[in-house]
Parts: structure tokens; C-alpha cells; sequence
């Protein structure tokens, strides 16, 4: 009996499967920076220099992790900077007042998770989209920054010198040498990363994200989902700022522009898609320090700063573009 024999696929080996994730491309790539830019400038290696880039990874990392959980349930959030500036400013009036700190910061964090929370009900229940609402937000958090402050700086020099434990999280450091400020970062980065792969919860934000419809057909609470994932990212961003300002002894009004950018392109550089259902903390980690790193080579080369917001967004342009094709692709595919 003749026939045609079908040839089984050929089973890729570990280091192709290996290949194939986006955080191992993206870590071989910072890899690869990292032993160009050390050829090129003697001072990028120093302990001085790294520990400029790990105490630059410490707020913007807490909050591009919240920016990555609001980008797979499929929203956006352009607020994060002016929400984090809010926060720190609450708690630091809060302070200067009187207040403990603990409580003052506490009180800081749950302000910016009432911004989520506000701009998740006016996207689920008014079906307004989030582009819009959190533009929105962006400039009534910076308002009430500038209403509170009256555009000054608000100085925390005196109170934290009384307050060393409370200090210690933003300015202390480990054996004298690690700062504290990015081990905060790193434990909420492991927990943040450890629940979006295992847990039950997320994975209804990975199929949100995905397909909405069908998950509303599924069962889930979309909107719930929906109002949880812009909660986390502004509570995060809340906790970002309360960082900054520990880090920093106080509020310099300006804090957190620009940050929405920083955390945007970090996470789509990462593997998150603008369309939803796709990303990961480990990802966002590494796509910022690649956008970390390359502003840092620009500092040391003594490029203008102007410069530096050029390639800065032209980096989050092509981080798009290639998201925007690799989900044309991906649509094409399943449609043909």
C-alpha cells in the first residue's frame, strides 16, 4: 500500500525555543550595550555611573509596572506622572503639618487610587475611552498640584531628618552601599511579575485585554477588570511618588512630567501591546532599562538635553510602529 507520508514538524532546540521569548532578544541587546558602551566610555562601568542607572530604575520602575498591567487589560493610563506628582504632594503637606508619615504617605497612595478608580468608571460606565479621560486627568493632577503648592516647591529636609526609618526607604542603602529606593522597586517588580504569571485573576486581564467580547461571553466581569487594572496602575504611581519624594526630601512641582512617555515605551519596548492581552513585568523591566541605559550613554557623551528627548520619543515611535505591524500581522494571520 502506497502513500504520501507526512514529515513531523521539526522540533526546535532549547536555545531557539529560548530565542524566541522577547525578554531573552531584549536582555542579550542590553547585554550588548552594555560591553559596547563600557568600550567606548571608561566611566559607564563605574560603580558611580551603574548606580545612577539603578537609582533611575527605582521610581520609573514602579511605575511602568503598573503602566503594564493597564496595557494588557487593553486601556491606557497618561496620567501616571501627574498622578505620582499628586500623591507626594498630599503626603508632604500632610507631613508638613504634623502628620506621621507613615499615614501622611498612605493617605498620598489611596488619593492617586481614587484617580484610577475615577477614571475607570468614566471608562467602563460611560464607555468614554482611556486616551481621552486620562489625558484629562493628566492636567487636573498637575492643577492640583500647582492649586496646593502655589507653584512652589514644598522642602522636607527638617522631617525627615527626624523621621530616619521612614527616610531610610528612599535614601538609606544596604551594607552602605545599595540603595534602598530600587530594592523597594525589585520587590514590587518580583511579586508584580510572579502574579501576572500565576495567578488565576490576571489571566482574566490577558483574555480583557485579548478579546473583550469574548470575555464578556465567558463570564468575566470586563468591567471590574477593567476598573481594578487603572486602580493598580495610579495606586502604583502613587507609590512612585512617595519614593520621589523620600529620595529627593520633597516636591519640586515639576516631578513626573514626562514620566507617561518613560513608562509607555519601556513597556511596549518590553513586548506589551497598545492593543491588550500581551506583556510582561520582566519585559517592561528590561525595555526600560534599554531606554535607561541609552539616555545614560547620551548624558555621558554630553549630548544636549533636547537631543535626548528626541531620540527618547523617536524610540517610542518605533516602539509603536513595530507593535502596530506586529499586531497587522498577527490579525492578518488569524484571519486567513
Amino acid at each position: 500500500m502506497s502513500g504520501n507520508v507526512v514529515a513531523a514538524p521539526k522540533q526546535k532546540n532549547v536555545f531557539a525555543r529560548f530565542m524566541e521569548k522577547r525578554e531573552a532578544m531584549l536582555g542579550l541587546i542590553v547585554l550588548a550595550m552594555y560591553i559596547v558602551l563600557s568600550i567606548i566610555n571608561k566611566n559607564f562601568l563605574t560603580w558611580s555611573n551603574q548606580k545612577v542607572i539603578i537609582s533611575s530604575m527605582a521610581v520609573d520602575g514602579i511605575v511602568v509596572v503598573g503602566m503594564t498591567v493597564i496595557l494588557i487589560s487593553g486601556g491606557i493610563d497618561l496620567s501616571v506622572g501627574s498622578t505620582l506628582c499628586l500623591s507626594m504632594t498630599v503626603a508632604a503637606l500632610m507631613i508638613r503639618a504634623g502628620g506621621n508619615p507613615w499615614l501622611c504617605s498612605l493617605v498620598g497612595i489611596l488619593v492617586a487610587a481614587g484617580f484610577g478608580l475615577a477614571l475607570g468608571i468614566l471608562v467602563t460606565k460611560l464607555h468614554l475611552t482611556h486616551f481621552i479621560v486620562s489625558l484629562c486627568f493628566m492636567g487636573i493632577a498637575r492643577g492640583l498640584v500647582y492649586i496646593l503648592t502655589g507653584g512652589s516647591p514644598i522642602s522636607l529636609v527638617r522631617q525627615l531628618a527626624d523621621q530616619q526609618g521612614f527616610a531610610f526607604l528612599g535614601q538609606g542603602t544596604i551594607g552602605g552601599v545599595f540603595p534602598m529606593a530600587p530594592v523597594c522597586f525589585i520587590v514590587i517588580a518580583i511579586i508584580a511579575e510572579i502574579y501576572v504569571r500565576n495567578s488565576a485573576g490576571m489571566r482574566k486581564v490577558f483574555y480583557t485585554g485579548s478579546n473583550e467580547n469574548a470575555a464578556r461571553y465567558s463570564g468575566i466581569k470586563i468591567d471590574k477588570i477593567k476598573i481594578v487594572a487603572c486602580i493598580a496602575c495610579a495606586a502604583l504611581a502613587g507609590i512612585a511618588g512617595i519614593i520621589y519624594m523620600i529620595r529627593y526630601s520633597g516636591v519640586a512641582v515639576s516631578a513626573g512630567q514626562g514620566e507617561e512617555m518613560i513608562a509607555l515605551s519601556a513597556a511596549v519596548i518590553g513586548g506589551c501591546s497598545m492593543n491588550g492581552g500581551r506583556g510582561s513585568v520582566l519585559g517592561s523591566v528590561l525595555g526600560l532599562l534599554f531606554v535607561i541605559v541609552i539616555q545614560d550613554a547620551l548624558t555621558l557623551m554630553m549630548v544636549p538635553s533636547y537631543w535626548q528627548d528626541f531620540v527618547k520619543n523617536v524610540i517610542v515611535l518605533l516602539a509603536v510602529a513595530l507593535d502596530g505591524i506586529s499586531y497587522y500581522r498577527s490579525t492578518k494571520a488569524a484571519t486567513s
